[in-house]
């Protein structure tokens, strides 16, 4: 449990020997507290009052990283039960699971798919993380397609097998590239647990009832394991979320150490829509890692952009650079139009311009990151802000003529702006949808 300055305070020495940098020990406790300091820097804390104090530092969820490299995925560390506290801070990482006895060719083609499925949409990339490999069939099979996968893809791995020998096999092959061990059981854990602390990966740690996981976490916990996902089997969507939200709330809420780790899903449906639809539920609430078979484009757009919503942080709204930017060959006659530079809205009215093949300008007014209606009710968007973001880009210099299309959901600002900034204002449509059209006409 995270203390506060004052309960660190009282653990200090208070001897205000300024050795840590601060004017007095207080001052210590609570930059100690808001982590703007380790705790190393105090020279004369007692041994026994450090280790309690490292203890309650301690993270309510556990972070645990799985691969290496650009492609690492980091899981768990969340604070909060809901978004609107604070934020998420480390998005579910959502992974494929093939089996091992897929023939080579069509292995090679899904692993390749895999790794192709990256997007961009407003302004970022985003991609998949995992690569689950199955062991289905004989144990030299499975060695050889994780030789295979390793030398496919960078993506993460999470290895699935009960057999501790075909484990061991593909471990020998990948163990630097940090993968995930699927799963250790009742039946296995001392086994498990022994090879995730050899090869140094994290290991899953799988039981039905939330009573039984705790048991085992803390018997890998006293073994000497601490790099620990959580899975509580293959369940209906509701008793799933219903496992999920009680794993949530106690690390956090209770602070049970025991079950402060990383959560995965599997996700085991032949219907690739209700696959999609379950799979959303579990990102929505509240796993770190999301295993599904159905390898297909719009599937996993449909995810990754579920994620990318949810991850975003609310009180700071994807947002461009305020400036103008050039779409397609652009003239001295290209028209000129003004929006915020919310991600969303710039990247829509973008679509729609390319879509016109007309070559335009669009200059995004600073509203920090509100949309067009939202930064108006606000007064971000206001003939003030958009005739001084036209006189700050350089926009007024790169055309020879004086008119400026504005959004028609703000049409009533229209003759204030013109006499504020000079030019001929042009009302624009409402919903970007329409700009080819319009653009076509003026």
């Amino acid at each position: 449990m995270a203390l506060s300055g004052l309960d660190i305070y009282k653990l200090l020495p208070k001897t205000n020997c300024r050795k840590c940098g601060y004017s007095t020990c207080l001052a210590f406790a609570m930059a100690l507290a808001k982590k703007q300091v380790v705790l190393d820097k105090c020279p004369s804390i007692n041994p026994e009052v450090k280790g309690t104090l490292e203890q309650a530092s301690l993270p309510p969820i556990r972070l645990v990283t799985i691969g290496v490299g650009d492609n690492k995925v980091d899981v768990g560390n969340e604070t909060v039960m809901f978004r609107h506290e604070e934020k998420f801070h480390h998005p579910t990482a959502i992974g494929f699971i093939i089996d091992s006895n897929v023939g080579d060719a069509d292995f090679e083609n899904k692993i390749k798919l895999i790794d192709s499925l990256n997007f961009e949409r407003v302004g970022q990339v985003i991609k998949v993380n995992l690569i689950a490999l199955r062991q289905s069939g004989d144990s030299t099979d499975f060695v050889d397609k994780v030789r295979k996968v390793s030398e496919l893809s960078s993506l993460a791995l999470v290895l699935m097998s009960s057999d501790i020998e075909a484990l061991k096999g593909a471990l020998e092959i990948c163990s630097k590239q940090k993968p995930l061990i699927y799963a250790a059981t009742e039946q296995n854990i001392s086994d498990f647990v022994g090879l995730a602390k050899t090869y140094s990966v994290p290991l899953v740690i799988c039981a039905d009832e939330l009573e039984k996981i705790e048991e085992l976490s803390q018997k890998a916990n006293q073994e000497g394991l601490a790099d620990i996902v959580l899975d509580t089997g293959i369940k209906s969507i509701t008793k799933k979320i219903e496992d999920l939200t009680y794993l949530r709330r106690l690390s956090l809420k209770k602070k049970k150490r025991s079950l402060g780790y990383p959560i995965v899903a599997l996700v085991e449906n032949d219907d690739p829509f209700q696959e999609a639809i379950e799979a959303g539920t579990y990102i929505s609430k509240y796993a770190s890692i999301v295993l599904i078979k159905t390898v297909e484009s719009w599937q996993t757009l449909a995810l990754l952009t579920l994620r990318q919503n949810i991850y975003t942080d609310p009180q700071k709204p994807l947002q461009v650079e305020a400036k103008a930017y050039s779409i397609g060959q652009v003239t001295e006659q290209s028209p000129v139009m003004v929006t915020t530079n919310f991600s969303l809205t710039y990247y829509t009215v973008l679509g729609e311009v390319e879509a016109s093949k007309i070559p335009s300008y669009i200059l995004c007014v600073d509203t920090e990151g509100m949309s067009v209606l939202t930064a108006w009710a606000a007064e971000k968007f206001t003939p003030e802000k958009i005739s001084d973001s036209l006189n700050k880009s350089g926009i007024k210099d790169k055309v020879n003529h004086k008119r400026i299309i504005i959004p028609g959901y703000v049409s009533v600002m229209s003759g204030d702006l013109e006499e504020k900034s000079g030019c001929e204002i042009i009302v624009g449509p409402k919903e970007a949808s329409g700009l080819p059209s319009f653009l076509k006409k003026i």
